[in-house]
């Protein structure tokens, strides 16, 4: 909770992926220990950036309306959101389960993320999301977070094998 007395938030950014899953079960369970509330955002690729990679209309691929794919995005987040927070609370012994809050929005993640976590109490995010070919160690989201979050950042890792 932050020191003025109001509702802190945490920010989580979930992309579908099972590191995603356990960043959000992480920051809902740190929600609901502090009185916080769970701001989960999923972070999609906007137009322009298709046709910058060779996806846009001089491709011949018919492009989305930009309107549908963040409905889209959205949808595929709050179902993801839905899960989670209904197999989080199954496993808990609180009354009621932190306020989630739900959004999609367009950009690079760990833009997009930083950004969104200015003024929060803290970031979180999975080690690993949907691009571990580029990302040996770390992940270039969580690395991008860590290194330019203005608040703490929690980069949440896979379980250890047995």
């Amino acid at each position: 909770m932050t020191d003025n007395g109001n509702q802190g938030v945490i920010v989580c950014g979930i992309d579908g992926s099972h590191g995603s899953r356990l960043a959000l079960q992480e920051a809902i369970r740190t929600a609901a220990r502090r009185g916080d509330r769970v701001r989960a955002i999923a972070v999609y690729e906007p137009l322009e950036m298709w046709a910058a990679w060779g996806y846009g209309p001089g491709s011949g691929i018919p492009l989305p309306d930009p309107d549908s794919l963040r409905e889209d995005e959205l949808k595929a987040a709050r179902m993801m959101v839905d899960e989670v927070l209904g197999e989080v609370t199954e496993q808990a012994a609180w009354d009621a389960p932190p306020a989630v809050v739900v959004e999609a929005l367009p950009g690079h993640p760990a833009e997009v993320l930083v950004d969104a976590a200015r003024g929060a109490d803290e970031l979180v995010v999975g080690h690993r999301g949907r691009g571990a070919f580029g990302s040996v160690m770390l992940g270039s989201v969580g690395l991008g977070c860590v290194l330019h979050a203005s608040c703490p950042v929690t980069v949440v890792p896979e379980p250890a094998a047995a």
